[in-house]
């Protein structure tokens, strides 16, 4: 089962660029976390924390694609040189602001900066692979699924050690740890000069349309929006949950136990030579997540306050994870040129993040008004609109289906 995960590391300095690419995503996974926690604890109010990573997640659905489209033109490093400043001094300043005690109105501005300056590691790290690995299509989804297995344990120790430096610190220091964070992975990845893919100056002129223009790209980008704001959304509801229980500092533990549900999914998916193409894969894990989404509102409202419920029910909804995150990734940039490969990848991170924009809010302002037990239907309403979007496009899938499609 690990064979070929050993032929996938025995690639040159493989190992170092994506250890410098999990470093560099380790704040994802605890910024979310560590901003509401941090704005709860200043302000109270999940509402305010829900309508920050709104916007937020607005910003980096716009920005991440259109820097990666700029990395494929002139370079990654370029890129991480000119956008990590930006990101660190800019989140230095929101924390000094906040704790200061600036108007709520000034937050927000200088929020979109730092957050429009975050280009996703995961892309440019699979993009590396794509570039060493060629057109070995067994092995490329073996990489991908390592990849994210990568990022399951990104999402398991990050929200961990958001939590500790909250709970043992200050929720500040939380976002402080992860400032430090995005510092070194950043430094770690410039140095990787030799695994860097070669720079397609000409990709602007030679592809003037966005992808998501086209409607073949969209019936990827739709149902990938969806399980984003299924994602987004429990990511509030849990800590909201064991915050209405009196247990807070739990919070991280339990969003952990639910990337390992993921992350075990991650490392058999890698380790399957699959006889059916991605596009079938994608299409049959949207519906899988969707059925094992309904544990979680099952724990909430009949199981109240039940955290080893919710927990059983997070890691059952990760198993799914996984698996729709690969087959959609591959799906994708199998899908373009060569060419628009970071491009394409880009559009699949921004399908997840603006589709957790809006029913982050919503999910904080139900807490705040309602409970999060009712909240937790935010996430169930998401992935049933994962599958609807499936069905809006379902003469594509068809097409796509066959084995001609691989």
């Amino acid at each position: 089962m690990i064979a070929p995960y050993r032929r996938l590391l025995s690639i040159p300095r493989a190992w170092r660029f994506s250890l410098a690419g999990f470093i560099l995503r380790l704040p994802i996974s605890m910024l979310y976390l560590s901003l509401a926690l941090f704005i709860v604890d200043e302000t109270g109010s999940y509402s305010l924390a829900g309508a920050l990573s709104m916007a937020s997640a607005v910003v980096v659905s716009i920005a991440s694609p259109l820097w990666s489209r700029t990395a494929d033109r002139i370079g990654q490093r370029k890129v991480l040189k000119l956008t990590v400043p930006i990101h660190i001094v800019f989140l230095a300043l929101f924390i000094a602001l906040v704790k200061w005690g600036a108007p709520t109105l000034v937050w927000f501005p200088v929020a979109l900066i730092f957050e429009g300056a975050v280009i996703g590691a995961g892309q440019m790290v699979r993009r590396r692979w794509r570039h060493a690995i060629g057109d070995d299509k067994n092995l490329i989804d073996t990489a991908y699924a390592y990849e994210a297995l990568v990022e399951e344990f990104v999402f398991t120790f990050g929200p961990v050690i958001a939590t500790l430096a909250a709970a043992l610190i200050s929720p500040t220091a939380s976002l402080i740890t992860a400032l430090c964070f995005v510092a070194i992975g950043a430094t770690l990845f410039l140095r990787e000069k030799s695994t860097e893919p070669p720079v397609l100056p000409g990709v602007e002129s030679r592809h003037g349309k966005l992808l998501i223009s086209e409607k073949s790209f969209r019936a990827f980008f739709l149902p990938m929006m969806f399980c984003g704001a299924t994602f987004s959304s429990t990511g509030l509801f849990i800590v909201g949950y064991v915050d209405a229980y009196g247990e807070r500092n739990l919070s991280g533990f339990l969003v952990a136990i639910w990337s390992i549900g993921s992350g075990v999914a991650a490392f058999i998916t890698g380790a399957i030579t699959w006889k059916r193409n991605a596009n079938f894969r994608f299409v049959f894990s949207v519906i899988a997540f969707f059925i094992v989404t309904i544990p979680m509102a099952i724990a909430a409202h009949f199981f109240r306050g039940n955290l080893t419920a919710m927990a059983i029910a997070l890691f059952i909804n990760g198993l799914a994870i996984a698996p729709m995150l690969t087959a959609g990734f591959t799906a994708a940039e199998s899908a373009v040129d060569t060419s628009r490969a970071t491009e394409a990848l880009a559009w699949g991170i921004s399908a997840l993040s603006l589709g957790g924009a809006l029913p982050t809010a919503i999910t904080g302002y139900i807490i705040d008004k309602s409970g999060a037990a009712v909240a937790a239907n935010i996430p169930l309403i998401a992935s049933t609109l994962a599958v609807v979007a499936l069905v809006a496009y379902h003469r594509h899938w068809r097409e796509r289906l066959s084995p001609l499609h691989a």
